[in-house]
């Protein structure tokens, strides 16, 4: 079973003699290097889209955050973006991350999310996010994980209108996983300001159509889950190597973002002041040789593991598995280290998909064009969440 030999699958993962990997014995310490380029360095700033909002380039993604220090130290950084949503945390991350703003509410650009599949359901969501964040308006406002075309009905734009023009809102949003299914209805509606992708080094080129086409409108692009693969919990922070080979994986990844201009900001999580640190300095240092080699062998290594969300597995499992959901949210656990969000996410599957084991079938008629070991990855979601 692959799932055996995880472990040392991993471990092999983080030895592998990939150029640009060794750090020479005479480079400074990672600390003084890094505290150094956050002392000298000062944020940059891009336009999001036609909204005229003028954001760091890279933005602060609340959904992981437990300590209000990191968000804090992020203000006075320069840091000016912040993404939070309704069901983050139970709805906790929006009352911490309100607290930490209240004090420069007027000076920085916030946007939450809501997953509500009807109108009353929206507005339910958006009066309580506000009354939680203590503010009476969202810069940006998405609708939630909205990966088909139907979960954009009329019915739910209208209430995002509605705000709109009450002033609850300034830019309407939606948040996606996979653009290329979305994007003609996008266009269809023509309301919408801002798109939240998903966009890393491993998924890779496959939406550039979708992004070209919103880019040209003028549709702002903001990044989400862009160093999910490279991220310390796979593994990448807690080798006994030098420190500045375990960031380097997480440092290469966001620069492998920020050098894409369609993308105004990208929104990386953060649980502790080193992930913020890290991330801040992608905005000034360049992306490098050194980089794209790090990032072509961490990206096979997990090449068995990692979803690039291509949805081309989409409809092949003859028990209606939701076969690319199930494994992305099986990576908030074994790439963000976030056990209780996979979790919180697969048990919303209805229960009939839940009751499902792969492990009764005697062969799996879904096949990943990337290499993922798709049985693999589902019946170990299955174990861990089920």
């Amino acid at each position: 079973m692959f799932y055996s030999s995880r472990r040392n699958f991993l471990a092999s993962c983080l030895g592998l003699p990939a150029a640009g990997l060794a750090i020479p014995q005479s480079q400074p310490s990672s600390s003084s290097i890094k505290n150094s380029a956050v002392r000298a360095a000062a944020p940059t700033h891009r336009t999001l889209g036609k909204t005229g909002l003028k954001v760091t380039s890279v933005g602060f993604g609340c959904m992981v955050t437990s300590d209000d220090s990191v968000i804090s130290r992020a203000i006075d950084m320069g840091i000016n973006y912040f993404d939070t949503a309704r069901g983050y945390q139970s709805g906790n991350n929006e009352r911490m991350v309100g607290n930490c703003l209240k004090r420069v509410r007027n000076k920085v650009f916030l946007s939450s999310k809501s997953l509500a599949k009807s109108a009353a359901e929206a507005r339910s969501h958006l009066d309580t996010s506000l009354r939680e964040l203590g503010t009476d308006y969202l810069d940006i406002w998405y609708m939630h994980a909205r990966d088909e075309a139907v979960a954009l009905p009329d019915e739910i734009v209208s209430v995002w209108e509605d705000a709109k023009k009450q002033g609850k809102i300034r830019f309407i949003g939606v948040s996606t996983h996979n653009p290329n299914a979305v994007v003609d209805r996008i266009f269809e509606i023509g309301k919408f300001d801002v798109v939240l992708n998903t966009y890393n080094f491993a998924v890779g080129t496959a939406s550039d159509a979708a992004f070209d086409r919103l880019s040209n409108a003028g549709i702002g692009l903001v990044a989400m889950k862009v160093m999910a693969p490279a991220s310390r919990a796979h593994g990448f922070e807690t080798s006994r190597s030098d420190r500045m080979k375990r960031e380097g994986g997480p440092l290469a990844a966001l620069k492998w973002v920020l050098r894409d201009k369609r993308f105004a900001v990208a929104i990386p999580s953060m649980t502790d002041i080193d992930q913020l640190e890290t991330n801040f300095r992608a905005m000034s240092e360049p992306f490098t040789g050194d980089d794209e080699r790090l990032l072509a062998a961490i990206d096979e290594n997990i090449r068995p593991l990692y979803c690039r969300m291509c949805y081309q597995c989409s409809g092949q499992c003859p028990k209606h598995l939701p076969v690319p959901d199930t494994i992305r949210y099986l990576s908030y656990a074994d790439f963000y280290g976030q056990f209780s969000l996979g979790r919180e996410h697969f048990l919303a599957l209805p229960q009939e998909v839940r009751a499902v084991r792969c492990s009764d079938c005697s062969s799996c008629e879904v096949h990943c064009p990337n290499g993922v070991l798709v049985p693999e990855r589902l019946m170990r979601a299955q174990e861990l969440f089920g």
